[in-house]
Formats: structure tokens, sequence, C-alpha cells
């Protein structure tokens, strides 16, 4: 008999989710839900593991294994091989050793190319590596419409989110790949909105690198730690630039000099986070039996009902993101004028989505613990806060540190 884990499920599985009673969760794009095995698990590794194997635990639970483990574990949901993934720190520190590595490899060449929807951290991370290097290395940011005109034969690295943070306009990656290649440019794809929201294929693109967040749709918990993907024919030769203890090819030899891992490990850095990675690995779990394809299928519906049901019911709200579902990510964005207030009311109703400045409301739809009737409902809520201006009370107007 074969194993029930790995047999196809139909969606959603919100019993494999912790979902506040009353709640309609559209924000998984910003932050996924507790997944409901993380917590008995944790209970484990912190009384258990920490507690009673203490400095063992290194050997006797694998933790220091977690990063590749956990990375294979991403690896399924990315259309990677196994062991070109490797888990740990912060995005910010994955876009750093991405770029960092692929300007090395083309060494005659200045330009990085990215685009205006690129989330900024991602351009803060360039244009401070290009001070630190201080050779001449240029960001050139254009229009996302205009991404593969830019690629000329200048352009050293292309570094790109693949899905657009504020719209949710997804980028078709095998041609944006394939046109850097034409080029000789070096390709680093951000999945911070894809990975587990969109099928990606990223041994299929070619591209050298990839990184991205697992605290959205993979539902690592806030701070969960990141991800760097490196072509596996490539693994041997990126060379990292933040060459830390666990990156080592041999860590506990304690040499003086450093010489990096000659698989994916190189891109360790630090002591890897044993608890929030703990919580990411059984987070993975909700995964069991599901394919990005069906959550595709399911994504697109629910995106395709909610599209069609504000705009009949809402028609002061514009639509932002692309109407053609062939190139949007999971969610759906609408510009209003007072969408942070409006927001803030639909959260105090129990739909929770967020907002980006300046006048972006956010939703987004994760078929795992998301239905069609959850998004009639939502909308029924939003209805009511615009109809009735229920936004337009001063609490809902009163803007916290996190926007």
């Amino acid at each position: 008999m074969s194993d029930p884990v790995t047999q196809p499920v139909t969606l959603p599985v919100k019993d494999r989710f912790h979902l506040p009673e009353g709640v309609i969760y559209l924000d998984g794009n910003s932050l996924g839900p507790l997944p409901r095995a993380v917590v008995p698990h944790l209970d484990k590794v912190v009384q258990e593991e920490w507690g009673q194997h203490l400095i063992k635990g290194w050997n006797v639970d694998d933790w220091m294994g977690q990063p590749v483990r956990v990375g294979n574990q991403v690896a399924r949901l990315i259309g990677a091989p196994e062991g070109s993934v490797v888990m740990g720190d912060t995005l910010s520190l994955k876009v750093y050793q991405a770029l960092s590595a692929a300007l090395l490899m083309r060494p005659d060449r200045r330009v990085v190319l990215s685009d205006n929807g690129n989330f900024p951290s991602d351009l803060y991370i360039a244009q401070g590596l290009i001070r630190h290097l201080d050779r001449g290395h240029e960001l050139r940011v254009v229009d996302p419409e205009a991404v593969l005109d830019a690629i000329t034969d200048e352009i050293a690295v292309v570094m790109i989110t693949q899905v657009d943070y504020r719209t949710g306009r997804m980028h078709d990656m095998q041609a944006i790949t394939r046109k850097a290649h034409e080029k000789g440019a070096v390709m680093i794809w951000d999945l911070a909105h894809s990975a587990g929201a969109v099928p990606v294929d990223l041994a299929g693109s070619g591209c050298e690198f990839a990184v991205g967040c697992t605290y959205k749709y993979l539902n690592g918990g806030p701070g969960a730690p990141a991800f760097i993907y490196i072509r596996s024919d490539l693994v041997g030769q990126a060379q990292p630039a933040l060459s830390g203890w666990m990156g080592h090819d041999a860590p506990f030899a304690f040499d003086l000099d450093y010489r990096p891992a000659v698989d994916i490990e190189r891109m360790r850095v630090g002591t890897p986070p044993v608890i929030q990675m703990s919580a990411l690995e059984t987070a993975m779990r909700a995964w069991d039996g599901i394919e990005m394809s069906a959550v595709r299928d399911a994504s697109v519906a629910l995106s395709e009902t909610f599209i069609q049901e504000v705009e009949a019911r809402c028609p002061a709200l514009r639509l932002i993101s692309p109407r053609n579902a062939d190139e949007r990510g999971s969610q759906v964005s609408f510009a209003f004028e007072q969408g942070y207030a409006a927001m803030q009311a639909l959260i105090a109703r129990g739909v929770i989505g967020d907002f980006r400045a300046p006048d972006v409301m956010r939703f987004g739809f994760t078929p795992l613990y998301i239905d069609r009737d959850d998004v009639i409902a939502a909308v029924d809520i939003l209805a009511d806060v615009i109809d009735n201006r229920l936004w337009d009370r001063p609490e809902y107007h009163a803007k916290g540190r996190v926007t």
C-alpha cells in the first residue's frame, strides 16, 4: 500500500492550519498562518532536543543537517533538484550572496539590471554592494515592461523578483532568463512571492541563482529563514562573499584559512536558527500530497471570482493587478484613495488583507486554507465597508509602524 502522505489530496486543507475563528485570512502573501503541526513539534524541540539532549542535539537530532534537509523540501516546490538549495539567514543576506557571486562571474561587465516593481530591499542591497565594491558598477532600474528590451551586451547581472509585491504582476521567467543568457548575463530570481504560490521550474529555466523567503506562502513563521539556489553545475564555482564558519569545507577542522564547501553548503554563513528552522521544517508538512499545479488552478479560480465580485459590487476600487491570470501571481491588488483606512476597517471586521503605499489594497489567495465561500464572504464585508463608508472613522486612519 502506498504511503497516504504522498497521495494527492483535495484542496483546501484547512485542518492543517490554525485559523482564528471568524477570520478570513487573505494575507498569506505577507505572513502565512500557523500550521497546526508546528506547535507540538516545537514543544518537542525545546523540551526534548534542547532541554534533554543539550549540545548533543547537533548530532543526535541532526541540527547540523537542517539547512540542506529543509532546502530539499523547498526545492520540490520551486522546480530545483536536491542538493541545490540551502536555508539560513535572511532574504537580504541571500540577495547579497547571490549578487556578489554573480558579479564575480562577469568581471568585465559593470551593470546590474532590475525593475521598479522589485521589492525595494533587493535594490537597497544592490546599491550597498555596489558602493562597497567601488568598481564603477551601476544599478539600472527600468519599468517591468521594459526588462526584456533592457537586457543588452553590457549587462552583468539581471536581478528580478518574479511576482511584483504590490500588483502581483508576474514576469515570464523562461523568456527573461533566455534573453539574459543570449546576452551573456547572469540571472538571479527572487521568489519571495512565488515559492508556494505559483509553479516554478528553476532547473528548466537554466537560471544561475534564485533566492526567497519562507514566511509567506510557505508558512514558516515570522522571521523564518531564507533560501538560496545555485544551478547544480555552478555550485562548486560560486564564490561566497560571506565566508562564514558554517560554509567552510570542514568547519570543525578549525583551519585559519577559509576553504568553501564543495557543495551548496558553501552558501551557509553562521549558526542556523534551530528553533525557527524546526518550525519551518514541520510547516512544510502542510504541503504533503499537494502539487503546485493544483494550487495554481485553485488560486486562479479564487482570484478570478474575487475580481469579478469586487468589480461588480465595489466600483470605487480600481484593479491594478493584471487582468490576465497568466500574468498574475497569487494575489490581487486594488487601488482606492482611502485604501489604508478601508483595510483597517476590513481587518476590524475579520477580513485580513494588507496595504501598500500609496493606495494599494492587497489580497492574497492561498488555496491551502481559502475556498470560494471565504472569497464571497470577504467581498460581502468589503462592499459593506465601502458602500457605508465604514472606513471613515479616526481609528482607521491612525497608522502604526507597520502598514
